[in-house]
């Protein structure tokens, strides 16, 4: 099927940033605008605008989805899933990576100024929910001139943004898949995030947000919520295997409170890595929105009624050592789907690394997604 001719559209390509006039509505009922959005697209789109994908980003995510990030120099963080020969493929489809509203790398999120005041917005910028991110989106695609997506795709609270499409949305998608994911935030999830939250806050250069100025952000707090996190991106299995109880670079305990386990010396480097690519506030907003996510709750307690109005097909896959969000999850998921007569397929796959599996080496989930992708079931 023939392309549209975009090669000169400025709309198009990698590093690309919309100025949204807005105002964007909330869920809170406060509305934002202008609204900055940062994306990328990879490939070409068709004649008649059918071969759409949209790939949304978990938590500490961005539109880097397979680009180098500027910032890590690392490739972008789904290679594995989009790329030629890949699943999401440019040589079949045309794919669309945003940054998510409230995050930091381009999109409007604290750090961004506040055209009343010149200043950045830290904690006076509008609290989020996961259908404000969607809603973004959607604004986005009308930029780009996109009615209808072939497929939104995307893992933990990226699926939780495709699995929040069809319900604002139902006309406008095609395919929704959702992988290690849920339809809401649980008390330990919420808990895990306010962990992080208060390390955050507790970090004398929070001071309420308002840290940009002198350049010298939170980072221990930040860190140390990053670390937390971490632990709940891995399953206990994979640690022990990865670390076990060996000994960071030294043959005997030192009797203090250096590194001296292998896994403490990870978890450092991931949380002090961390923070030359992330803001702070962006973190308390972003896991706020996650906390309170809930379909069911926004659709009069019913997770069936959410998607009766939508004629997508869904797509469901959890992994087995994933205690963040485990495969029940998906379950309650499915059969919400299947009670309110969506199209829906689901598969629990086997693997070591727990809730990152979805980011990492997995032919399986590969097999799946392109087999739904094409018009199989999974």
């Amino acid at each position: 099927m023939a392309s549209l001719p975009f090669s000169d559209d400025s709309r198009f390509g990698l590093r690309r940033q919309a100025r949204l006039p807005g105002p964007l509505a909330l869920s809170s009922g406060a509305s934002l605008g202008p609204v900055d959005i940062a994306y990328e697209t990879y490939g070409q789109m068709n004649a008649d605008r059918s071969n759409v994908i949209l790939i949304c980003h978990a938590l500490t995510g961005d539109q880097y989805v397979a680009s180098d990030h500027p910032v890590t120099g690392k490739p972008g963080w789904w290679w594995r899933m989009v790329g030629e020969g890949k699943p999401v493929d440019p040589a079949r489809h045309f794919i669309v990576c945003s940054n998510v509203i409230g995050s930091c790398m381009g999109s409007s999120g604290p750090a961004s100024l506040d055209p009343a005041t010149g200043e950045p917005f830290a904690m006076r910028f509008p609290v989020l929910t996961i259908a404000d991110m969607v809603r973004a989106q959607a604004a986005l695609l009308d930029h780009l001139g996109v009615d209808r997506l072939a497929a939104v795709i995307g893992g933990s609270m990226g699926g939780m943004q495709a699995l929040t499409w069809p319900t604002l949305f139902p006309d406008r998608v095609e395919r929704c898949v959702v992988i290690a994911s849920t339809a809401r935030h649980s008390a330990q999830n919420i808990a895990f995030h306010e962990v992080g939250r208060q390390a955050i806050m507790a970090d004398p250069n929070w001071r309420g947000g308002d840290y940009y100025a002198d350049g010298q952000p939170p980072v221990a707090g930040l860190a140390v919520a990053r670390m937390a996190a971490h632990i709940t991106y891995l399953s206990e299995a994979g640690l022990t295997e990865k670390f076990g109880r060996r000994l960071q670079a030294r043959d005997a305990k030192t009797f203090g409170f250096d590194a001296d386990f292998q896994v403490e010396s990870y978890l450092r480097h991931q949380g002090l890595s961390f923070t030359d690519r992330f803001d702070a506030n962006s973190y308390l907003y972003i896991t706020r929105a996650m906390d309170y996510y809930d379909i069911a709750e926004d659709h009069g307690g019913g997770l069936a009624k959410a998607f009766a109005g939508t004629k997508a097909r869904f797509c469901l896959v959890s992994f087995d050592t994933d205690w963040l969000y485990p495969t029940a999850e998906s379950r309650i998921i499915v059969h919400a789907l299947n009670a309110s007569g969506a199209q829906a397929s689901f598969v629990e796959l086997s693997s070591p690394f727990g809730h990152d599996a979805f980011l990492l080496e997995s032919p399986e989930l590969n097999r799946v997604v392109d087999g739904f992708l094409r018009g199989g079931r999974a």
